[in-house]
């Protein structure tokens, strides 16, 4: 497993989505390695190497500006960077505690870098698709270094009886079950980092 510092931040994602069905925490990722992820997301951005993000699964993948209108990057060991490695690193030892502690049976996960350009948003959504529910739990961790409120781009998570608004600031991560919360990236003022991804079963 982890530090034990490593291992509190989880516990308390943990315990916070058991609370409240949105775990929240800070510093999930260190600030050096959330500098360099930030860093590396704009000269991907810079040399084009972003795709535009779509909807719908990998038979049904579809390009829709009208509902989403992001770039990603995918994540991957075999792009030999050493900090998306250290990030997919600290994903394994979160999924191991997780998997340990709540017997989530979690066995796979993919993850991708998130720009979202001035003017940019997600409209309502689930994560999990119709015909395929491998998705199990939804994890976002923001990358922006001087985020203000002003700058818009707000995950906003719907529930029943409440709608929470999570500003992206650097270091933020939020975690919630992939085909339970509707939710929405709301227009953003600001150049919007993050990695996004999911646990898989």
């Amino acid at each position: 497993m982890g530090s034990p510092q490593m291992e509190a931040c989880f516990e308390t994602l943990i315990a916070r989505y058991i609370a409240t069905k949105v775990g929240v925490v800070e510093n999930f990722i260190p600030l050096p390695l959330r500098t360099q992820l930030a860093t590396h997301l704009h000269q991907l951005h810079f040399d084009n190497l972003l795709a535009p993000a779509g909807i719908g699964n990998t038979q049904k993948l579809q390009q829709n500006q009208a509902i989403r209108n992001d770039f990603i990057y995918w994540l991957d060991r075999k792009n030999n960077n050493a900090h998306e490695t250290a990030f997919l690193d600290q994903i394994e030892a979160f999924i191991g505690y997780l998997n340990e502690s709540c017997y989530a049976g979690i066995t796979g996960y993919e993850f991708h870098y998130s720009f979202y350009e001035k003017g940019a948003f997600y409209r309502k959504h689930f994560d999990q698709f119709q015909d395929n529910s491998s998705r199990q739990f939804s994890m976002i961790s923001y990358l922006n270094p001087e985020w203000k409120i002003d700058d818009g781009g707000e995950l906003c998570v719907y529930q029943e009886k409440n709608t929470q608004k999570i500003s992206p600031i650097g270091g933020t991560t939020v975690f919630f079950k992939s085909n339970e919360l509707l939710h929405e990236v709301l227009v953003t003022q600001e150049p919007r980092l993050s990695i996004t991804g999911w646990l898989k079963r």
